[in-house]
């Protein structure tokens, strides 16, 4: 899955109150050379019509998703969006989608996903099929898509699947163009996930290129790190299926306190501090694991911090990989 070099792209990880507030990342994405810009789920200002602002700014960076959630948008209109925005940007995108947390999805389409594994081979072999322009007929136990798209030229899409357990990996390899991980440990990566992947992948030209989003700060005078690792992941600890993912890397947090559940991620390799070259080398061992790209992903300095040391730390943690 890996090549001899190791992509690497940063995130613009919080919710997005107003498009200015990533202007900064994608002008950081640019000039540094960084593969791409990723924005997550935003429910403020919907991830999609941010990634079109930045392109009517001017700022054509190659950008994807990670992740956007399946109750919120029919697989057509998915699509339509994928393409529009590698259309906009003028740069191949990257669509990537997961299922998302079963109590959202009730809310939403009225009850969980019976399987969520089903559920996103479906959405993701009617958007891939889409953006290729094949007619669609799907009757599906969790989507219906009758249709195509119409003719239109753009740089490319590439679909991809947020992978944590490793029957979603197999799924993945079935029919994802991407795999996405998102705090997940590289040791998991390579004993667990990277298998599963090239599993579900018997029958195809290749298994999916991996895309891991690590949790990065740099060690700085009265840096308060494992309070960085608490609100960078406070969010994600609380939601069940990041929970069964850690006990699986053999990272078992219930009955921990906060500090230490900072430490037990720390020492696992989920979240990712030191020295920007001590960074780099625990990046590395991503790449080793199968990781084709890494997203260095400085939400805890973003959140309590600002932009301007959040961005320090890319550049810092940039400069030592190369």
């Amino acid at each position: 899955m890996s090549s001899n070099a190791l992509a690497v792209s940063v995130v613009y990880p919080l919710q997005i109150r107003h498009p200015e507030v990533v202007v900064p990342f994608a002008e950081f994405a640019l000039r540094s050379g960084a593969e791409r810009l990723w924005l997550g789920q935003s429910l403020n200002v919907d991830t999609h019509l941010a990634a079109a602002y930045l392109a009517g700014r001017g700022l054509h960076v190659p950008m994807g998703s990670s992740v956007t959630l399946l109750p919120l948008r029919h697989p057509y209109q998915a699509a339509v969006e994928a393409r529009s925005l590698a259309v906009l940007t003028g740069r191949p995108y990257v669509a990537g989608f997961g299922a998302g947390d079963p109590e959202f999805t009730a809310n939403l389409a009225g009850r969980p996903y019976r399987s969520p594994r089903r559920a996103v081979e479906e959405y993701l072999s009617a958007v891939r099929a889409l953006l290729d322009g094949r007619a669609v007929e799907h009757e599906g136990e969790h989507f219906t898509v009758h249709g195509m798209l119409l003719p239109a030229e753009h740089p490319g899409v590439e679909v991809g699947a947020g992978v944590l357990q490793p029957m979603m990996a197999r799924t993945a390899g079935a029919v994802a163009d991407v795999a996405i991980t998102w705090l997940v440990p590289a040791g998991y990566l390579g004993g667990v996930l990277s298998p599963a992947l090239r599993a579900g992948a018997q029958g195809r030209p290749r298994p999916p290129r991996v895309v891991s989003v690590v949790h990065v700060a740099v060690e700085r005078p009265g840096r308060d790190i494992g309070r960085l690792v608490r609100v960078a992941t406070g969010a994600h600890l609380e939601a069940g299926h990041y929970a069964d993912m850690l006990r699986r890397a053999g990272v078992e947090l219930a009955g921990l306190g906060p500090a230490d559940v900072s430490r037990a991620l720390l020492d696992a390799g989920a979240f990712v501090a030191g020295k920007p070259d001590e960074i780099a080398a625990e990046l590395r061992r991503f790449h080793e694991a199968g990781a084709d790209e890494v997203v260095l992903n400085s939400c805890g300095v973003l959140a309590t911090e600002g932009p301007g040391a959040a961005l320090a730390d890319l550049a810092d943690v940039l400069a030592a990989l190369e």
